[in-house]
């Protein structure tokens, strides 16, 4: 049960990680371009006034993303559960500074927060401290 536990925790870390890269990409490389516009539902010259803020804002998106990664590669369940707390966190304060940005909050926060979920339940039930899975 706890090999289960451990690998859908990995699997919806990497969701959580993939996401914010995903994030990442639209805003500090396409921020400009028509997807980042509809996703995030700016005009161009909204999206031009903010591009030093969007590209600045993704890489933390990166950043959290690649200690996710790092976790899971090190096999460290204290360096992945960091990076999603962090995600859980900002998807919180999303929530909670606007309330339109709920389906927005959601998506950024709940595979990290369900990983975060998968994995202690997985320490509990014997796996150790350790995310491998094989």
């Amino acid at each position: 049960m706890a090999t289960l536990l451990l690998v859908l925790a990995a699997l919806s870390l990497t969701l959580a990680a993939a996401i914010h890269v995903f994030i990442f990409y639209l805003e500090s490389i396409a921020w400009t371009g028509p997807r980042a516009a509809s996703t995030f539902g700016l005009t161009g010259e909204q999206a031009e006034q903010t591009r030093q803020l969007a590209f600045n804002q993704g890489f933390y998106n990166l950043f959290l993303a690649l200690l996710i990664i790092l976790g899971l590669v090190l096999q460290s369940p204290t360096l992945a559960a960091a990076g999603a707390l962090v995600m859980v966190g900002a998807g919180a304060v999303l929530i909670l500074s606007d309330a339109t940005k709920l389906r927005a909050g959601l998506i950024q926060s709940g595979p990290p927060a369900l990983g975060l979920v998968l994995l202690a339940l997985a320490i509990a039930t014997g796996s150790g401290p350790s995310l491998g899975v094989g």
